[in-house]
């Protein structure tokens, strides 16, 4: 029995892509190397606060530690810190808060409420997604706690100024990391999505381009592949046959197959051309042109013992889809093409029914050994019936077929879907 052809595709399955949202997965392990900008920024600051320092500027009296040089100790340790702002955010925001309580204890600086705010600022928008969304909500509540116990403490109204600088020192720093954040975040999204939207145009760019050179590949091969298989034939019993009618009839369908074949390829360039200079392309081939194909390929094998016919068992031959004529056009064009190679002397016949939502193609020749010339077959003949019926979601089969007398048949079936669809090309 002849075996069903299922359809291949060399598709490969689409690599999955993001959904849009930011990566939340644990950052990689960081390098202890300070950022220039962090180096920048640490030099600054504490060139600032030395500065101040030296100036007799501080920013608060009458601590236990009153001696100006104790105000260095907690500025130095700030600037080390910065230099881990982006490598270790947490750890020196932590360490941070530890040098600005002990600053409380001693003359102050301002460039250490400076420099401790960055260090806020820089854990929210350098630290971890969990850190970026606790440590707003924990400076928030250390602020509203130091307000309501600075206010139960002192209850005076300038117990708020309190509030408002923890607020600036805390609060505000982390606030503004959150915004930056989110910016950032916001940006990375659309860039995510800008990639994905370039790779899924390449990916369908690609599968254009792949199922056009595949139709094309098609095309040429089912116009081309019929003409230089009967030229190759008819010259090569020419050449092997030493009789001059032998020869000039041979001459005679060579170039009748040499005018078809270009006839075909101006088809096809005009097709290539339709949206250029080449003017209009030919109409396609449909079923009304199969009893010239058959009289064609009957005058082809005439030599090689064969015998073309057609059997139209359609009750209505009226038009068809145009998809769905061309690739019955084609599946008969290439078994003929086929049979012409590898045939044994004997009838070929092309049978055509049409039930119901399905147009049945079948082509018989006789299996088995031939005389004379043969001309090499590609193997590409079934690979473009099979993908051209693939494409209409029919079937086609291919092989041999037993007879009642005993003898086999090669028997080419496929059965085609005609009710009107979008087909793939």
């Amino acid at each position: 029995m002849y075996s069903r052809l299922t359809p291949r595709t060399d598709e490969t399955r689409a690599r999955a892509v993001l959904d849009g949202r930011v990566s939340t997965s644990p950052r990689p392990h960081r390098s202890l190397r300070p950022h220039r900008h962090d180096v920048l920024i640490a030099v600054t600051g504490l060139t600032g606060g030395l500065v101040l320092w030296a100036a007799g500027l501080h920013t608060q009296g009458g601590r236990p530690f009153g001696a100006h040089w104790v105000a260095l100790v907690p500025l130095v340790v700030t600037a080390g810190l910065e230099l881990l702002r982006r490598t270790r955010p947490q750890t020196a925001v932590a360490l941070g808060t530890f040098a600005l309580v002990a600053d409380q204890f001693t003359t102050g600086s301002l460039a250490t409420l400076l420099m401790y705010t960055d260090l806020m600022y820089a854990a929210v928008v350098y630290g971890t997604p969990a850190a970026a969304r606790r440590i707003p909500v924990a400076t928030f509540l250390v602020t509203v706690a130091v307000t309501v116990g600075f206010f139960a403490w002192f209850r005076t109204p300038e117990a708020l100024l309190i509030a408002v600088a923890t607020g600036l020192v805390l609060f505000a720093p982390a606030l503004t990391g959150v915004s930056v954040r989110n910016h950032r975040e916001a940006a990375e999204a659309a860039r995510l999505r800008a990639d994905q939207t370039a790779l899924l145009a390449e990916m369908d760019r690609v599968q254009a381009v792949t199922a056009e050179r595949s139709r094309m590949a098609r095309e040429l091969h089912d116009m081309v592949a019929n003409h230089l298989s009967a030229i190759a034939i008819h010259s090569t019993a020419a050449l092997s046959i030493d009789d001059p009618g032998t020869s000039r009839e041979a001459l005679g369908v060579i170039r009748q197959n040499s005018v078809d074949g270009l006839t075909e390829m101006r088809r096809l360039i005009g097709l290539l051309r339709e949206n250029g200079a080449g003017g209009p392309p030919g109409a396609a081939p449909t079923l009304a042109s199969l009893d010239a194909l058959v009289g064609q390929a009957g005058a082809n094998s005439a030599s090689s013992g064969l015998t073309v016919t057609l059997e139209d068992g359609r009750e209505e031959p009226g038009p068809l889809p145009a998809p769905v004529e061309l690739a019955a056009y084609r599946i008969v064009q290439e078994s003929l093409t086929n049979a012409l190679k590898h045939a044994a002397p004997g009838p070929v016949t092309v049978r055509l029914e049409h039930s119901g939502e399905v147009l049945t193609v079948e082509v018989s020749s006789v299996l088995g050994e031939r005389p004379g010339p043969r001309a090499p077959g590609s193997g590409a003949g079934l690979v473009g019936m099979r993908e051209r019926v693939a494409l209409l979601g029919g079937t086609i089969g291919a092989g041999p077929e037993p007879r009642r007398d005993g003898t086999e048949i090669w028997l080419v079936r496929a059965e085609l879907p005609v009710e009107e669809r979008t087909y793939r090309t």
